[in-house]
């Protein structure tokens, strides 16, 4: 997508936001833009960088490190969103500041192991507040008990709840569900901050929720191609 597309995109997703906030009653400056940058080439997400975006969403992993390599010399946070592997856990520890799909024990010790030193991962719970089964994350239930263990991991800061909503549920009554959830956890956290609900269809009822991160991709880059980069 042309630049001037991108810098269009941007400016108008950044200005549903600041409505949605004030709508809300909430400082538009609370609320984080991570632009889902998965099937897009390093030219978009350069391009989405020079209109103000520093984070930056990406699914698969093999397809992220060429991009993220590319673009080393940009200061950009990169958050991983998709699903993590046991056998890929070193390189996303290595190349990826935040991953908001953690749902198991034993992949947030792997993690906690594999972080290279002098480096902290943040890291997101991933709750399946609807209950469905063709979506990952903890069951509402058991998010508090998982985020007393990984509380206790070096090298990892788990920082709040994250989730993916199926298409048939109301994004209103999901969010408002998953911030309840955050609410309940907050005393059992060491550092609880981060709400990571809301893509380009919804976003203004995760803000209305109380997002603290919206992940936005097709708002931003148009339609994703469906083969790999």
């Amino acid at each position: 997508m042309a630049l001037q597309s991108i810098s269009e995109n941007i400016a108008a997703a950044r200005d549903a936001i600041s409505l949605a906030a004030r709508g809300a009653d909430r400082n538009p400056d609370d609320i984080s833009l991570i632009a889902v940058s998965k099937r897009k080439p390093a030219t978009d997400i350069a391009a989405a960088a020079s209109a103000g975006i520093q984070d930056f969403g990406e699914n698969f992993l093999q397809e992220a490190i060429p991009k993220i390599e590319a673009l080393a010399h940009l200061p950009l946070r990169w958050h991983f969103i998709g699903a993590v592997q046991s056998n890929k856990t070193r390189a996303i520890a290595t190349y990826f500041h935040w991953i908001h799909t953690i749902d198991r024990v034993k992949i947030a010790r792997r993690l906690s192991e594999q972080c290279p030193e002098n480096k902290i991962l943040d890291l997101c719970i991933q709750v399946n507040v609807d209950g469905d089964p063709n979506k990952a994350g903890v069951a509402p239930e058991d998010a508090s008990r998982l985020l007393r263990v990984l509380a206790d991991l070096p090298r990892i800061r788990v920082r709040g709840l994250m989730t993916m909503l199926d298409r048939s549920s109301d994004p209103g009554k999901s969010y408002a569900r998953l911030a309840e959830i955050f609410t309940s956890l907050r005393p059992a956290a060491n550092q609880w901050d981060t709400l990571s609900m809301g893509m380009s269809g919804d976003f203004r009822e995760a803000i209305a929720a109380g997002a603290t991160h919206v992940r936005v991709g097709t708002a931003i880059f148009g339609p994703r191609n469906q083969g790999r980069l």
